[in-house]
């Protein structure tokens, strides 16, 4: 076989139907956010405005986060030393799992190097090792839900997105005594709508089902402490196991879970993408630590990344701009093809230094292409007004469909 030929012919493919994958090279400036700076092979590097990081809440850059893990490097150096079976468990590991525990009122935590792994492993691995399970699967849910389940093996159904009724239908139809997990998200991150969390834990506890749910696009935006849309709806208690990450309004990097102390255990001592993955650095763990301390105790913070989001939602349907109905803080603006969204991805990158990633198939279905925005709460009233016009600008120079201003 020709290799290379495969390959080329493949990304030859992916361009022609626009979804070919350019990474921006941006360099982020502390204090600056949401200014970055983009550099372009050939010519000067320029400013831009960040509307598309998952950094929601700006704690990448947070003065308490920086602090914890500059001081960490200096106590205890740059890496772990391998896996926590080579290398033994870091004292800010230690500290960062109780955080997490207590954060979702569980009895204890494991982190992982990422949501992804987090995910892959702790599904994988339930699936697997559990006798004859079955994996029920929300149809939107994350790839690497989907992974993790595929690898387990295991019987895997799934349900119409949100769908009650079609889960109980084939949580019915299963042999009652069957080990069976429901595995959903709280905030799916395309649409930005939510999951009902207590009302399919209830219908999964009553076939005998445990629940699994990742909250990575929630946790530290959502409830009283930023345990997410279970902690904001009162129902923490009902979910069996919680996945989360770092990564995102924590503003660090890995992932994690929480539940009983025997479901953790037996996670930490079956899980192959935790066992043999080097974990986190010292200094990581501290900082994510930090944040969450910080992030938990200052509901301000959530409040005004709430008024940022629907503020911005009421600024995009008063231009005509076709924004999509979302729930929560993501602002998904509709295009509808691959080709076009890449194109308005660029505009808004060199005629108005904005950046923005187009969101097109896998990640979203064929014909749901999108921009994805996401305010923060460092985004003025200003940086808003700017992106409108640009938006505008760019809708009337591709010729984009536009719907009435809302009344």
């Amino acid at each position: 076989m020709n290799y290379e030929a495969f390959f080329t012919g493949h990304l030859d493919r992916l361009r022609d139907e626009g979804r070919y994958r350019v990474f921006a090279e941006l360099e982020r400036i502390v204090g600056a956010f949401p200014r970055a700076r983009f550099h372009r092979e050939g010519g000067p590097a320029k400013d831009v405005t960040v509307w598309c990081s998952n950094d929601y809440l700006a704690m990448g850059q947070h003065p308490v986060v920086l602090d914890a893990m500059q001081s960490a490097i200096g106590a205890q150096g740059s890496g772990a030393g391998g896996t926590r079976n080579i290398s033994g468990t870091n004292t800010f590991h230690t500290a960062l799992e109780q955080e997490l525990a207590a954060l979702h009122r569980k009895d204890a935590a494991l982190i992982f190097t990422s949501g992804y792994v987090a995910n892959e492993t702790t599904l994988q691995t339930l699936g697997a090792l559990l006798p004859g399970c079955e994996l029920y699967s929300d149809a939107f849910n994350h790839a690497s839900m989907i992974a993790g389940i595929r690898h387990s093996g295991a019987v895997r159904k799934i349900f119409r997105h949100n769908d009650l009724h079609h889960l109980e239908e084939l949580l019915a139809a299963a042999d009652p005594s069957t080990p069976k997990i429901v595995a959903f998200e709280s905030v799916y991150s395309m649409d930005g709508d939510v999951a009902p969390i207590g009302d399919i834990c209830d219908l999964a506890h009553r076939y005998g089902a445990l629940t699994y749910l990742d909250e990575v696009h929630a946790v530290g935006m959502y409830g009283d402490r930023g345990a997410g849309v279970a902690e904001r709806d009162d129902v923490l208690d009902k979910v069996d196991i919680v996945q989360g990450t770092l990564a995102k309004a924590f503003g660090v990097v890995g992932g994690y879970i929480a539940s009983s102390a025997a479901t953790v255990d037996f996670i930490r001592s079956c899980g192959s993408g935790f066992i043999f993955t080097t974990s986190l650095p010292p200094a990581i763990a501290a900082a994510a630590a930090a944040s969450i301390r910080y992030v938990s105790s200052h509901p301000e913070l959530r409040v005004r990344h709430q008024e940022r989001a629907a503020t911005l939602k009421r600024r995009l349907a008063a231009a005509g701009l076709p924004v999509m109905p979302s729930a929560t803080h993501i602002v998904p603006v509709s295009v509808g093809d691959a080709t076009l969204c890449k194109q308005a991805s660029d505009l808004l990158m060199d005629r108005h230094d904005i950046y923005v990633q187009p969101i097109n198939y896998p990640t979203v279905p064929r014909g749901t292409e999108r921009l994805r925005l996401t305010p923060t709460p460092l985004h003025t009233d200003e940086h808003m007004a700017y992106l409108v016009s640009a938006l505008q600008d760019v809708w009337q120079t591709l010729g984009l469909g536009r719907r009435a201003a809302a009344e």
